[in-house]
């Protein structure tokens, strides 16, 4: 559990606060240098703020955590949601802290992020990686374990009537699946779409200020930083399906209408299991639990 003495103790020394509380994960990265620009400190210092959001605001509840593996490769693929990308962080606060071998997760992350004043090195050094397709294939050989949202920014940005409903993957994901021959993981999250109520987008705002879509919630614009943004404590389920290995030599990555074909069908299937869990939800703000049967309810 979160409490205000653990998150002064990381304030003063967040590598020593990380190491007595995760020292597995702390073990797998300190002293490594990575390319890419992760840097264990800064994720020390805001893992309390992010477990916070996981433990206490949010109370998510992960089923599959085991379908991710130990060591190797593979693709983490998603519904978008929540404005801001809260879900890649929640699903690396479970990653980092209650899989059996805790490890991070290379979220692709679209350039827009990176041309934030005070934000891109953030995203850098907390592992986050700029989303080209020979970053995601230098993480695959790497053996790292990458996130990536196909429906893009226009995931974050769908309006409160849009919520769970997965606009078209693009078929990327497929691509580097077949060709570096790593598996696929489908991840369905039910909780991010209601933590920022987005009720319209206003287009000629947002091209003024040149950003992807201008949101309009209970919060934004009208409240001050940062206040505005802060998410409602809508409780998650993060539902993790099995690894899918893709039985396609590597030269068939170059068939477009396969890839397109596949990614259909995991969109399908993510956006399944979404209408499932929120058929099993009773309220927004109720926290998930497990039945008997490993199954998820509300109290």
């Amino acid at each position: 559990m979160v409490t205000w003495k653990s998150i002064q103790t990381s304030l003063k020394d967040p590598l020593k606060a990380l190491e007595e509380r995760n020292p597995s994960y702390y073990a797998r990265y300190a002293g490594v240098e990575d390319e890419f620009g992760f840097n264990l400190e800064t994720f020390a210092k805001w893992e309390p703020v992010f477990r916070f959001c996981y433990e206490e605001h949010f109370k998510v509840r992960v089923r599959g955590i085991e379908n991710i593996p130990s060591d190797g490769a593979a693709l983490l693929i998603g519904n978008h949601s929540g404005l801001l990308p809260l879900d890649g962080a929640m699903i690396t606060m479970a990653m980092s802290n209650h899989h059996p071998a805790p490890r991070r997760v290379r979220y692709m992350i679209t350039d827009w992020f990176f041309s934030l004043p005070g934000i891109s090195e953030w995203m850098i050094e907390t592992g986050q990686v700029r989303a080209t397709l020979a970053n995601a294939r230098k993480l695959i050989d790497m053996g790292e374990l990458v996130g990536i949202y196909p429906e893009g920014l226009r995931g974050v940005g769908k309006t409160y009537k849009e919520r769970y409903r997965i606009l078209d993957f693009h078929p990327g994901f497929v691509q580097l699946a077949i060709e570096r021959q790593v598996p696929l993981i489908p991840v369905a999250t039910v909780g991010g779409d209601e933590i920022f109520p987005n009720f319209i987008n206003i287009k000629r705002i947002a091209q003024m200020l040149k950003m992807p879509f201008f949101p309009v919630t209970p919060a934004f614009p009208w409240l001050p930083f940062p206040l505005m943004f802060i998410p409602l404590p809508v409780k998650w389920m993060i539902n993790i399906h099995k690894p899918i290995m893709l039985d396609y030599p590597p030269e068939k990555a170059k068939d477009k209408k396969l890839c397109l074909k596949i990614a259909r069908e995991i969109q399908y299937d993510i956006q399944r299991d979404l209408n499932r869990l929120l058929k099993e939800r009773k309220s927004v703000f109720t926290a998930w639990t497990e039945d008997e049967n490993g199954r998820s309810e509300t109290p």
